[in-house]
């Protein structure tokens, strides 16, 4: 049974276009979830006129005004309250936020530049990097972002035989690996398997039917479903916390020995 207990959920989504189907999937996430009694949270970056650029403009009181140093200069204005007000209100919603959904089309193989400009510039250093002045102690797992849970929703250009185990374009997990691993389990978050919608610019009535369905039903069990069962660094898969211990997937190398089995 889904969870009943009432949750905070931020929407960050990515088309500039009304009628796409990813901002179809933004309006059945907030109908479903507020059903659900969850509170519900929303960045449109096209709506807000998001700044993807990550630049000397974000750091208004710099450390070294000699010489543009970003962990520096992001750990500085994240510990001092110097940040930009658009980052300070992106990171609110990010604190208040039981889970995050990224919603956003899949364009040459990643996000469209907008919502990595949104990551670059919310994800400090010390919120979701250098948690606790610690370097790398905590990530992985572990950090600023623990606790929460995320999920990707994609709407993808081209059929699910080219994103299949061996097809043409490669596996979509795999393509995505560096924002569900990276960007989200990094910093700390539990990461959902990602909802993918292919074929996305030639939906008729019936398969959005049946899309709709599967995509509520992803929404109800956001609390509830077991999340990809990524290997924590502190968990002693990774002895140097940075190499796999030689009897863990003995052999195998490459993203999926990061996966328990």
């Amino acid at each position: 049974m889904p969870s009943t207990t009432r949750k905070n959920v931020l929407l960050v989504y990515a088309h500039p276009e009304p009628t796409s189907a990813t901002r179809h999937l933004v309006e059945i996430a907030i109908q479903t979830l507020e059903a659900q009694g969850h509170t519900v949270m929303l960045s449109d970056l096209y709506g807000m006129g998001w700044k993807a650029v990550f630049d000397e403009s974000d750091f208004p009181i710099r450390v070294n005004p000699e010489r543009l140093a970003f962990i520096d200069e992001s750990g500085h204005a994240y510990a001092t309250g110097s940040q930009t007000p658009d980052v300070e209100q992106e990171q609110a919603k990010l604190r208040a936020a039981d889970a995050i959904i990224l919603l956003f089309p899949l364009w040459w193989f990643g996000m469209p530049a907008i919502m990595k400009g949104w990551i670059d510039r919310v994800w400090a250093f010390g919120l979701a990097y250098g948690y606790q002045g610690a370097g790398n102690t905590y990530r992985y797992g572990e950090g600023g972002f623990a606790g929460k849970r995320a999920m990707l929703a994609v709407t993808v250009g081209g059929p699910d035989i080219d994103y299949s185990a061996r097809g043409i374009n490669g596996p979509l997990e795999q393509l995505l690996f560096p924002i569900t691993h990276g960007t989200l389990f990094f910093p700390g978050m539990q990461v959902l398997p990602t909802f993918a919608t292919y074929n996305a610019a030639r939906i008729d009535a019936g398969r959005m039917a049946s899309i709709e369905s599967a995509w509520r039903t992803s929404l109800r069990d956001l609390f509830d479903a077991a999340p990809i069962a990524f290997r924590t660094q502190n968990g002693g898969d990774y002895p140097d916390r940075h190499v796999l211990a030689e009897e863990v997937m003995p052999g195998r190398t490459g993203l999926e020995a990061h996966i328990k089995a």
